[in-house]
């Protein structure tokens, strides 16, 4: 029997877990300062497959891709502008091989790095970009499509309108938020956790959410103002484990395993359906919240 889409799967009363950090296992594995990331995919297949199967052991249900930084905007700074279709392709096979018939295959696409403010590129632009790096993906065998770690609408809407348009993947739709001064959460570019889930819906995101940023415990909020702003959605969290320190050059995250564990009760109360890592989380910290997951009796 097929498995469900993602949607169904959360419509029929379940809380599904998603995979942590790739950046932090990527480095542990060797990835050299200043390397690109996705190039692994074409020269260090086993590498990068050995990460995806070490997020589905730990309890993943859902597993991304190492494709954040696959549009050519990105892997031009790397001279790799031509094999983005290769490179996506191939990144998405490789979590298909990890994730095998049962578990869904979420390929991230992160942002370009350009900004339509400053006049360096045009919805349209954007547009492109992330239709050819979706068609890559899905032919790669993606289930559905992460767009993360967003901050501005315009951005956020034209990938999403890509995926769409293109692919007959699901779509995921995640921003990043930061708390200002005054407690409130907003992206970089100031937009709203309520006008984020708003816009990424309208633009036809079948689940909208936040990841990066943030500890689990700073996502609660976030999550209670897209679920007052999207009562229907599903809501996906990624979060940190806890803020960065930077000790002797390095960032260093302190949350233990245990410590995100402890907020998922909290978190599925307000309305995340998804729940998962993102930097300085690795297998034990989704083990963890695998666990928290199952003794709610939703699995």
């Amino acid at each position: 029997m097929a498995k469900p889409s993602i949607v169904a799967a959360i419509q029929s009363g379940r809380i599904l877990v998603s995979d942590g950090a790739w950046g932090t296992m990527l480095q542990q594995q060797g990835l050299p300062p200043g390397a690109c990331p996705e190039l692994w995919c074409l020269t260090h297949r086993a590498e990068v497959l050995d990460i995806a199967r070490s997020y589905i052991a730990a309890g993943a249900d859902l597993i991304e891709s190492n494709s954040f930084g696959g549009t050519a905007y990105k892997l031009r700074h790397f001279g790799l502008a031509q094999p983005v279709v290769e490179i996506n392709t191939a990144a998405a096979a490789i979590s298909r091989a990890a994730a095998g018939a049962d578990r869904w295959v979420i390929a991230a696409l992160g942002p370009t790095g350009q900004m339509t403010a400053m006049g360096d590129v045009t919805e349209e632009d954007f547009y492109h970009a992330f239709r050819e790096q979706a068609v890559a993906l899905a032919a790669g065998g993606a289930d559905a499509l992460c767009i993360e770690t967003m901050s501005a609408l315009d951005e956020a809407a034209a990938a999403v309108r890509a995926a769409r348009d293109h692919t007959p993947c699901e779509v995921l739709c995640t921003f990043t938020f930061a708390r200002n001064r005054q407690g409130g959460y907003r992206t970089m570019m100031g937009v709203a956790a309520a006008e984020a889930a708003r816009a990424a819906l309208a633009a036809g995101a079948h689940v909208i959410g936040a990841n990066c940023g943030n500890g689990l415990e700073r996502m609660l909020e976030v999550v209670k103002e897209m679920r007052a702003a999207a009562p229907g959605a599903p809501i996906l969290v990624q979060a940190n484990a806890g803020l960065p320190k930077n000790v002797n050059g390095v960032d260093v995250f302190s949350e233990t395993p245990a410590d995100m564990a402890a907020c998922v009760p909290a978190l599925v109360a307000a309305g995340a359906q998804i729940i998962g890592g993102c930097c300085g989380t690795t297998p034990a910290h989704i083990a963890a919240i695998r666990q928290a997951v199952d003794r709610l009796g939703r699995k």
